[in-house]
């Protein structure tokens, strides 16, 4: 069925938004084979950061899991133009590299990312289990709490 995924975000009530422009001399993804690499994203609507701050510090853990949620939108909305407007042409994520910007006693990074890989599988199902990595990060660019990086299979 044509537009499921669209469906599905539109049920939990999330819209993609447009992506991300590359802030420097990168594109916002990459296609080898069957494989998409996405370029990290960060927590974004339009161009606004709603938070920015070190988790735990500045930054509460569920506002950081908020913002792994929607950094996980930003990853589906270069998908989207990887897959040509069809996110029905995801067979799988396969990947999820996240930072987390964070003191150096701030130990719940994988927490932090659940927000993204959470909404991952409750769009996308067992489509959306995937590998992943969670560390900390001393700092990110424009203070963002997290930052994102994928790799999706797509047919």
């Amino acid at each position: 069925m044509a537009g499921r995924i669209k469906a599905r975000l539109a049920e939990l009530g999330h819209e993609l938004p447009q992506p991300m422009a590359p802030a420097g001399t990168y594109v916002g993804w990459t296609r080898a084979g069957n494989l998409v690499h996405i370029a990290g994203q960060g927590p974004v609507r339009g161009t606004v950061i709603p938070v920015q701050g070190k988790v735990g510090q500045t930054v509460s853990l569920d506002a950081g899991r908020e913002a792994a949620a929607l950094t996980a939108l930003n990853l589906m909305a270069q998908a989207q133009e990887a897959c040509d407007g069809d996110l029905d042409r995801i067979v799988r994520w396969v990947k999820l590299f996240g930072l987390v910007n964070c003191g150096p006693d701030f130990t719940e990074h994988p927490e932090v990312i659940n927000g993204a890989s959470d909404l991952l599988v409750e769009v996308f199902g067992d489509a959306g289990r995937h590998a992943r990595s969670a560390i900390g990060a001393s700092d990110l660019p424009m203070s963002i709490p997290v930052e994102l990086d994928a790799v999706i299979e797509v047919r």
